[in-house]
């Protein structure tokens, strides 16, 4: 018979190095900016090793691949190699991963503890026991297979001889050729015995084999005239014998006598450029097919998610009891499910984490989904259920719809929690969980604004104090001192100066003139907008005089303290775009003026850099769950008067390229529409860039009642019967707010979808007649929903409702031009969106408006602080109002959030604790460890 065909490896692997090259190529243009990944760990230095991992840095470089060589001395202990893994596993960069053996170490190490600590997905290697585990069970599209074995494999495929129904004889046991081998023909079905050096009648079983795979470690072992004519024979060893003939005295040889074994086969691998250059080439095959794995499990805006099923009681229990008893799914998990990776998300116990920023360039090429925006009719003082809303709607979409949706919220101030109106994590069966961990502490965001907030108002009395008792020289050692006979200005400074328009960076080199401009704010006290905060409700403190300590020189003065969520640095968090942009917004934040009328900014007094610092964690949004367990992201909590009432921009980023293009976001803004959602456009969406495609309005019976003329709603009162009993004359004449809201909605170019959220005591009448109102007001449609008592499933018509809404025509603009008069666009939001004949300002306010303009900060969004209780200036004015002058008494300026606020009416930024507190009601069972009470 003719000479055996020699099955070359250099070609065949080139083959799959080109083929490789190509899928990377398509991968890469599919998600720009992704490569596959390999990284090769290594212990000490032997020079064989270096060898190889060259071999296969050079075949990655060649492909695509991103290879990442990490070389560790030979001292390195076994815990250093197992937090090197342990790294590496987690990294989402790292498709491919090999321990290159041996380890090099004068430590002992347990090779096989190291193997086994190697991510199962990321062992391309397939030397784990769990994908040798795999292999041997016939599961190999879900294992990696030794590259070997695989290289032999592909080889056996390339003589075109089907390997089912053969009969092959692998000779070799070890983990790494011979057993997988093994494993992978008979799941190739091919009939396999295993032979090894004991192995008596070698001869015999090698005459019968039809395929023989060699890798014995031994020198041609295997005779020619063994082997059965026209057998495929595969050659893995590599083997030294002595040669004369040779430079170096010695020449390669594989296990199988080569010159006489070509005679008898039909096909046969050379020794060297058989079997050798296939393992480089299967590693980089397995770590292109990791690669892909990754992809598509990780696919942007495809989840694979479980939703929690709801155990409906009635009569519906409390709040807390339905939370505490719901099991929320572990949160990597819920981070998991939606795409986020292992190195994107920091955990803060089992129910909440923070989600880094780098998502969002991850995803930058990723398209947005749907952004709907929940708002409200003017409320009652109790509230019309937005947040039960938005938690309901989103259930609805995504456990009943199954479409990708997140909800985006405001984090809750533990001031209100603690005092009049508990806690704000929705309501019934429509919850963020947990609701003690959602209305607490949180992550600490809140603490954060506190220390930075009162770290700036600390700077200001600190700077004052300092220059009313100090020389210019004398601060100015203090601000610039000499550290080792040098002097040198930190960034901050350098900025000061040229602000200055001082162009020196010697610090020796400022005249007395400029040494004098450089250390002296000269702040003006009665000018000071800064206050300090606190996050809980204490009247008390709304007015107090500080420095009153003889320390303090008898420099004391009048200040207040207001509460945390009314800082300008939480509106900053809700507006920032990242952490550069919320250092500049940090920056710009003006909270004085000098005696000369200039604007004083955190930036002069040198605390900018601090702020970030003390909020670069509180600047990352929190992943929570619902009931049901859709994601909720929970973010920043900026008052919905003084400042613009909506969660931050940076979350809803993140959220709309998670969901993808077919998924929705469901953000609330706060109080009604004609504030919240005003805000949400005219602020909040101008800084962010993003556009919304639906606003869901909710609407209660009982608030249309107020507006037509029912008694006062207060808080902790029972209803008057006007509440309680059908009244559709009432409701129909309370229509005029939902209405205007729904105009207001429209003016923005949006469509309106109404929630009518009902109450036990609302009539089927009632509830009918609003939504004909609505729809006949303009509304794109209108819905009766009974998510409080039911969940997803009580708002699944208002789900589709949206769903169909957000798919209509869509002409969303603003409301005004920023470059307009200050007093313009105040006109008009009070026109158009409260009804308002014209506005009046007063003196203090027109000062303002001159006095801003002249600073530079006449072209800042509006953002009106009033009353949410009704849409005029009067909260005993319901309904729909008109004909009245809305009069302006201050405007103040928050410059690093971005906006001006007109005052109009007094209103208090330190809410006080009402008679009876809800704290009356707040325990820890000291056994079990639960929060009791909390609603």
């Amino acid at each position: 018979m003719a000479p055996a065909e020699i099955l070359s490896g250099k070609i065949v692997s080139g083959q799959v190095r080109d083929r490789l090259k190509q899928q990377v190529v398509e991968m890469t243009e599919k998600f720009p900016g992704f490569r596959p990944g390999l990284a090769i760990l290594q212990v000490g230095n032997r020079d064989d090793s270096n060898l190889y991992i060259n071999m296969k840095l050079k075949a990655a470089a060649e492909i695509g691949i991103s290879a990442n060589h990490i070389k560790l001395p030979n001292t390195a202990t076994e815990a250093d190699v197992l937090k090197c893994i342990a790294s590496l596993n987690a990294d989402p960069a790292v498709h491919g991963f090999i321990v290159q053996l041996p380890l090099d170490s004068n430590k002992p190490i347990n090779t096989e503890k190291i193997t086994n600590a190697v991510a199962p997905e990321k062992d391309v290697d397939g030397l784990s026991s769990i994908n040798a585990g795999k292999l041997s069970r016939g599961d190999l599209g879900d294992c990696f297979i030794p590259c070997t074995p695989k290289g032999c494999m592909e080889l056996i495929r390339q003589t075109g001889v089907q390997v089912a129904g053969k009969r092959a004889v692998v000779i070799g046991r070890s983990k790494i050729v011979g057993a997988p081998m093994h494993d992978l023909l008979l799941w190739n079905n091919a009939t396999v015995t295993t032979c090894h050096s004991k192995t008596s009648t070698l001869a015999e079983e090698v005459g019968k084999a039809d395929i023989l795979v060699v890798a014995a470690g031994r020198a041609e072992m295997v005779k020619g005239e063994w082997i059965k004519p026209g057998a495929i024979v595969i050659d893995c060893g590599i083997n030294h014998v002595p040669d004369s003939t040779k430079a170096s005295g010695k020449r390669v040889v594989g296990d199988v006598a080569y010159s006489s074994a070509k005679e008898k086969a039909s096909f046969i691998t050379p020794v060297p450029g058989g079997v050798g250059p296939m393992t480089v080439a299967m590693l980089m095959q397995s770590t292109v097919e990791s690669a892909q794995r990754f992809l598509e499990k990780f696919q942007p805006g495809k989840w694979s998610i479980q939703y929690n099923q709801l155990t409906l009681k009635m009569p519906v229990p409390s709040d807390i009891e339905i939370s505490q008893s719901c099991i929320p799914k572990p949160i990597d998990q819920v981070a998991k499910e939606v795409g986020l990776f292992p190195d994107e998300v920091e955990l803060y116990g089992q129910t909440k984490a923070k989600v880094q920023l780098s998502v969002l360039k991850r995803l930058q090429n990723q398209p947005d989904g749907k952004y709907v925006v929940v708002t409200g009719i003017t409320p009652t003082p109790l509230g019309e259920g937005k947040s039960t809303t938005t938690v309901g709607l989103v259930q609805a979409l995504g456990a009943h719809l199954h479409q990708n949706v997140f909800a985006c919220v405001r984090q809750p101030s533990q001031g209100p929690t603690f005092g009049i109106k508990g806690g704000a994590a929705g309501g019934g069966y429509c919850q963020v969980v947990p609701m003690e961990e959602f209305n607490l502490h949180l992550t600490g965001d809140i603490h954060a604004i506190t220390a930075a907030n009162n770290l700036v108002a600390a700077a200001i009395d600190a700077r004052m104090f300092h220059e009313l008792t100090q020389s210019d020289q004398a601060l100015y050692n203090r601000l610039v001192p000499s550290v080792n006979g040098v002097r040198k200005f930190s960034d901050i400074q350098i900025r000061r100066l040229q602000k200055l328009g001082i162009n020196k960076t010697d610090p020796m080199a400022l005249t007395k003139e400029e040494v004098n401009a450089f250390v002296r704010l000269d702040i003006d006290p009665g000018t000071i907008t800064w206050q300090r905060v606190l996050d809980t409700n204490d009247r008390f403190l709304r007015k107090i005089t500080i420095g009153q300590s003889i320390t303090e020189k008898g420099f004391s003065r009048t200040a207040q303290f207001d509460i945390t969520v009314s800082s300008e640095i939480m509106a900053v968090l809700a507006l920032a775009d990242g952490l550069e942009d919320m250092k500049k917004r940090f920056g710009r934040m003006v909270v004085a003026c000098s005696k000369k009328g200039q604007p004083v900014t955190a930036d002069d007094l040198g605390v900018t850099g601090a702020l970030a610092v003390l909020m670069k964690d509180a600047i990352k949004p929190n992943l929570m769950q619902t009931l049901e367990g859709t994601p909720v992201f929970v973010h920043a909590g900026p008052f919905a008067n003084i400042a613009h009432g909506n969660s931050s921009v940076l979350a809803d980023k993140i959220a709309l390229k998670l969901v993808g293009k077919d998924g929705f976001v469901v953000t609330e803004a706060g109080f009604g529409a004609d504030i919240g959602m005003e805000k949400f456009f005219n602020i909040k969406c101008r800084y962010s860039g993003l556009r919304p495609h639906v606003v869901v309005l909710v609407a209660t019976v009982r608030a249309l009642k107020m507006h037509g003329g029912g008694p006062a709603v207060t808080a902790g009162v029972p209803l008057p019967k006007e509440y309680t009993e059908e009244n559709l004359q009432l409701v129909a004449k309370g229509c005029s707010n939902l209405n205007k809201q729904i105009q207001n909605a429209r003016m923005f170019g949006v469509p309106v979808v109404v929630a009518v959220n009902a109450f036990k005591t609302d009539t089927k009448a009632e509830l009918a007649l609003v939504v004909q109102h609505a729809k006949e007001a303009g509304a794109f449609d209108a819905v009766e929903c009974t998510h409080w008592a039911e969940g997803g499933k009580g708002a699944l018509a208002l789900a589709q409702a949206v769903q169909r809404a957000s798919q209509a025509p869509n002409n969303f603009k603003f409301l005004y031009n920023v470059e307009l008069p200050v007093v313009d666009k105040i006109r008009l939001i009070a026109q158009q969106v409260y009804g308002a004949k014209d506005i009046e300002l007063l003196p203090e306010a027109q000062e303002k408006v001159a006095v801003y303009t002249k600073q530079g900060f006449g072209n800042l969004p509006i953002c009106m602080a009033k009353t949410h209780l009704s849409l005029s200036h009067d909260p005993e004015q319901k309904g729909a109002p008109t004909g009245f002058v809305l009069p302006i008494r201050d405007i103040r300026a928050s410059v690093g959030a971005g906006f001006l606020y007109p005052l109009v009416g007094t209103m208090s930024t330190m809410p006080g604790l009402p008679t009876r507190p809800c704290f009356y009601d707040i325990d820890l069972d000291p056994v079990s460890g639960e929060v009791n009470g909390l609603f």
